[in-house]
């Protein structure tokens, strides 16, 4: 059963970082592309970043390049996602997932979701 679950988020003041982790049971996470999603409350789901299988193609929203940062660690079977000077709008609830490709289009078809993490930054 393949199996993503998300952890790491929390509440911390704008200019703040965080750490998300994306763990992987049920299935070889080495073959995998695994991107990462937001939604706030009222707004569509957002693509934030993807890592292909091997790590090598990486890819960011507009609105976190330069603060965001995607890694993996195949042998611990999970994905990672460092979130520096964190701001309000980065609030919503995140989620990784499984994506065909790291592209911009293939991240509108994820599948196998976790079950999200929260993140609010706020003073």
């Amino acid at each position: 059963q393949v199996q993503l679950v998300e952890s790491g988020g929390g509440l911390v003041q704008p200019g703040g970082s965080l750490r998300l982790s994306c763990a992987a049971s049920g299935f070889t996470l080495d073959y995998h592309t695994i991107g990462w999603f937001r939604q706030a409350p009222g707004m569509e789901r957002e693509g934030v970043s993807c890592i292909s299988s091997t790590g090598g193609v990486t890819y960011y929203a507009e609105s976190v390049k330069g603060r965001f940062t995607i890694s993996r660690d195949n042998a611990k079977k999970t994905v990672y996602l460092q979130m520096n000077s964190l701001k309000p709008e980065d609030t919503a609830v995140y989620y990784c997932a499984t994506v065909l490709r790291c592209t911009a289009q293939a991240m509108r078809v994820p599948a196998n979701w976790g079950q999200g993490t929260q993140v609010t930054v706020s003073s």
